[in-house]
């Protein structure tokens, strides 16, 4: 059962470094994962060391019991148009406290901030930055008038 929607907003990355032949990443784009949902956006506009992703993709949280399953994975590819796609970095996000504070508070935000870039090496190349939103699944509450009765029946007595 779902306990509520994240909303990932993908803004834009800075100083990824070329990953092309001739210079310059020419086709970056990211592939977002959270507790086994994957989702992956365009490829970024814009050219050189700066690229605008500007897109929202939501995932559905079914729980945050432990840590390590409350991340979002976000890897950064290079799509290569004759061979498989290069690996540019990854950024890992752990959201369980953002997820308890919208739980307590009706809905969680972080605003856009940067996340460093990982490599497989360890080094770091450039940032990504992402905002997250956490809304809570609201229960539906039973209202009378919902579910009928003497009002609404037909058969009263008056």
């Amino acid at each position: 059962m779902a306990i509520g929607f994240m909303e990932v907003h993908l803004v834009k990355a800075k100083g990824l470094n070329g990953t092309c032949f001739f210079g310059g990443m020419e086709d970056p784009y990211v592939l977002i994962q959270y507790q086994g949902q994957e989702k992956r956006s365009n490829i970024a506009k814009g050219r050189g060391r700066n690229h605008v992703w500007d897109e929202k993709f939501i995932f559905k949280v079914e729980n945050h019991g432990s840590s390590d399953k409350n991340k979002l994975i976000f890897k950064i590819m290079d799509k290569d148009t004759f061979s498989d796609d290069d690996f540019i970095g990854q950024t890992i996000i752990y959201v369980k406290d953002l997820l308890v504070e919208g739980e307590q508070n009706g809905v969680s935000k972080l605003p856009p901030l940067k996340y460093r870039v990982i490599r497989a090496n360890q080094s770091y190349r450039g940032e990504i930055d992402v905002a997250i939103t956490f809304t809570p699944k609201v229960e539906e509450e039973l209202i009378e008038e919902d579910i009928g009765g003497w009002k609404e029946s037909n058969y009263h007595i008056s």
